[in-house]
């Protein structure tokens, strides 16, 4: 341990206050005779007290003599104390076999020694002799006349050895702490994270190159200067004093902070290290791309979990501690888990199989703690493990358990009881589309797109005149049209055939051929792609339709000359009813206009009797003309705008003496402006037979209601007439017999009522003829509706 100057110096003075004490005591006994013995016994104590004391006196004169005790001298590693100081060097030779001091330490000493009795300033000094481990400290002043005069100095001798020692280790340390210092100054200095240090009053009081950059700063300098802090406040506290916090706790502080740095916002961890009573380090480390790849996790997990809950698989993830993390929506229907007990982290492995059972879903088993340690096994195993769970109730579980690299399991539930049940329904459509198959009076075969032979039925074998044999071992197309060629009148012709399967199994399209066999039968056969990516070819024996055809034709052909030869019988006949028709009412017009004379009343009456029957007859000529032109397509129509109101109001203002005389009441409504296309001839012909049915067939004191009806929207219009009577009605065979629709070996008119003759069937042809619709509903004793639909 070194000491300092004062304690050398007072160590001195308590020693030079022994041997003056010493010395006065050794002059009084030379003055007193009588004391001598006493003296002689106090300088024996004083001696020894010296002797054990901590330092040794050395006497240095002006003429370089020397006095000390011989305690100095083994100190010195000397036989004895020299009379001179020059003296005290030793013997030449190697350190470790010297002895006494060295030349320069013996000069150095004397020179101080001369300087302090010039002087009288005290002097120290440290030496250790060459060859020896001791270290003495020399501590020299003027010694005091009454101990020596003339100027001596008095050198005290302490051995500091030991002290030495743990000067030498607090140096080495010192030296060390300093070297590390440095080197740790360094390291913060070119840390790549942001590091300082704080002072007891928070103040930022050292900030390496990482911080000076991050602030933006010039120097660290500046960034003391300005107290340039890199964090910002968080709730309404400064970063100073979330520091505060740590160095009061005297216990570190983490936390995570958003800094903007060179403009960018970067998250940081933040620490704050109290450094006992002279301050706080701290230091941010970016942790940004940690938040950013948690941010990515949790989204990555959340949308992954959003996705199993689509699934209609059950999917649970289990931890390395077998409780429950993640269930999906499918899984926790499966197993009942809604609870609050089912929550992620709480639901144990071995609870979730015991609740399982107590629900009814797990299977049966003896036993069943057994079991449930048995399935305990699943989150140390090595491979994924599968098993089917027949629960009561006819559910059926495919069970699937995946052990994770971390001691984790995830369990996969997948109900399959729709499958099996699907299975099972499969396995009868099948028998049963077999079983169609056979039964159907069509050959059908179902090519793979490679073109072999998948499924077939018992007919398409011998449609075609070849073995089953063939057909069981599912040949390729080209095998199957090679033995079908054999039988063909045109073996060339299976190329036809082959067309249509490749048509349908791969251009997936439809095609038809037909061919001809060597027996004379005809074979149409067709090709349909399937939704599965097959092909099926079907085939149909047309021999007999063939020749019902051809007797159609015939028939057909018969059937059109005896529509011509009617055309032209009716046609005939028209004009041969017309002739005598004319000249009977021409004549009857004679008679009633007077040019044979005046006639009675009675003859009067009769002659207008003539001129409506033949008025009517004509009517029915022309109907009957106009009916067989409608039938067969024949009827000309000119077609024109028609204002139906205008319309309507005419063929009621030609009717208007029938109907008064008939007695009837006539209501039209609508609107006008409403148009259609239409022939007014023809239309008005088909119109006027409805009001002329529609008056004959009402009583008196009837009402007759025609009806333009107003459509929901403008754009929506049709032209469309509804005649309403409340006439005697029809019953459904008359209703059915003036539509056309007669029963078998009855004509028109056979039977009386509304409806009968000809005027209703042909109105409803000339609307056809029209591109409209004729609709009637009629019932017997209320009334007849019947509505006009044209385009």
């Amino acid at each position: 341990m070194e000491l300092s100057p004062l304690a050398l110096v007072i160590i001195a003075l308590v020693l030079a206050a022994w041997t003056v004490a010493a010395a006065v005591i050794m002059l009084r006994a030379n003055a007193q005779t009588n004391r001598a013995k006493a003296l002689k016994g106090s300088l024996r104590r004083m001696r020894h007290l010296v002797d054990v004391s901590p330092a040794i006196p050395l006497l240095v004169r002006t003429d370089g003599r020397i006095e000390a005790p011989e305690r100095l001298a083994r100190w010195l590693g000397l036989e004895a104390i020299p009379a001179y100081l020059s003296q005290l060097v030793g013997e030449e030779g190697t350190n470790s076999e010297r002895k006494g001091l060295s030349k320069a330490q013996a000069d150095e000493l004397w020179e101080k020694a001369r300087a302090t009795q010039k002087s009288a300033a005290p002097f120290s000094m440290t030496i250790t002799p060459p060859g020896s481990k001791r270290s003495l400290s020399l501590q020299g002043s003027l010694a005091d006349p009454a101990v020596s005069p003339g100027g001596a100095v008095i050198v005290w001798v302490f051995d500091f050895t030991s002290s030495e020692s743990e000067l030498s280790k607090l140096r080495s340390d010192a030296a060390h702490a300093k070297s590390d210092f440095a080197a740790l100054s360094g390291l913060i200095a070119s840390a790549p994270t942001p590091m300082w240090i704080r002072d007891p009053d928070m103040n930022l009081r050292l900030a390496n190159e990482a911080y000076v950059e991050a602030v933006g700063a010039e120097s660290m300098e500046a960034v003391i200067e300005g107290q340039i802090e890199l964090l910002e406040a968080r709730d309404g506290r400064t970063p100073a004093e979330l520091a505060r916090d740590a160095f009061t706790a005297k216990r570190q502080l983490d936390r995570i902070d958003g800094v903007t740095i060179d403009g960018e916002r970067r998250s940081m961890r933040v620490t704050d290290l109290p450094l006992g009573d002279d301050g706080v380090a701290g230091y941010a480390i970016d942790v940004e791309e940690q938040q950013q790849v948690a941010r990515d996790f949790r989204a990555f997990r959340d949308a992954q979990r959003a996705m199993l809950d689509q699934l209609s698989i059950g999917v649970a993830q289990f931890a390395s501690d077998e409780t429950l993390n993640f269930a999906n929506r499918p899984f926790r229907r499966l197993f009942g888990l809604f609870s609050s007990d089912s929550l992620e982290g709480k639901l144990a492995f071995d609870r979730l199989l015991s609740d399982a059972r107590e629900r009814g879903q797990t299977p049966e088993v003896r036993d069943f703690p057994e079991w449930r340690e048995e399935h305990r096994a699943w989150f140390d195993a090595q491979d994924t493990l599968e098993e089917y769970w027949p629960l009561p109730g006819g559910t059926h579980l495919r069970i699937v358990a995946q052990p994770l690299p971390d001691g984790g399991l995830v369990m996969i539930a997948e109900d399959r009881t729709e499958q099996l049940a699907l299975s099972a329904t499969r396995d009868t459509l099948l028998r049963t589309r077999t079983a169609t198959l056979d039964s159907l009076f069509e050959a059908l075969a179902i090519f793979a797109p490679d073109g072999s032979v998948q499924i077939w039925n018992r007919t398409f074998a011998g449609t075609w005149g070849i073995s089953s044999d063939l057909l069981d071992t599912h040949p390729s197309a080209e095998g199957l049209f090679e033995a079908i060629a054999a039988n063909l009148t045109n073996p060339k012709e299976v190329e036809s055939l082959g067309a249509v399967v490749r048509a349908a199994t791969l251009d997936r399209r439809e095609k038809k051929g037909q061919v001809m066999l060597t027996d004379g039968r005809t074979l149409r056969f067709a090709g349909v792609p399937l939704p599965d990516g097959n092909g099926l070819l079907t085939v149909l024996d047309i021999t007999d339709s063939q020749k019902a055809e051809a007797a159609l034709r015939e028939r057909a052909i018969a059937l059109e000359e005896a529509d011509a030869v009617k055309a032209r019988f009716l046609a005939n006949m028209s004009y041969e009813f017309r002739t005598p028709l004319t000249t009977i009412g021409g004549f009857a017009e004679l008679l009633s206009s007077g040019a044979a004379g005046d006639l009675s009343e009675q003859a009067g009456e009769y002659v207008d009797a003539i001129l409506t029957s033949v008025a009517r007859l004509t009517e029915q000529v022309e109907n009957v003309l106009d009916l067989s032109q409608t039938e067969a397509g024949l009827m000309p129509i000119a077609k024109e705008p028609v204002d139906l109101l205008s319309f309507m109001a005419e063929l009621v203002r030609k009717r208007e003496t029938a109907i008064v005389k008939a007695g009837l009441g006539l209501d039209l409504k609508g609107r006008r402006g409403r148009t259609v296309d239409a022939d007014p001839r023809q239309l008005g012909r088909a119109i006027g037979n409805l009001i002329d049915n529609a008056i004959e067939g009402t009583p008196e004191g009837g009402q007759i209601t025609i009806e333009l009806p107003k459509p929901s929207r403008d754009d929506e219009w049709r032209g469309q007439v509804v005649i309403r009577d409340n006439g005697n009605g029809m019953t459904p065979e008359q209703l059915q017999r003036a539509m056309g629709a007669l029963p078998e070996g009855e004509e028109p008119g056979d039977s009386a009522g509304e409806g009968t003759g000809l005027g209703i069937r042909l109105a409803h042809q000339l609307v056809a003829a029209h591109g409209g619709t004729l609709e009637l509903d009629s019932q017997e004793g209320v009334g007849t509706i019947a509505v006009i639909t044209l385009p």
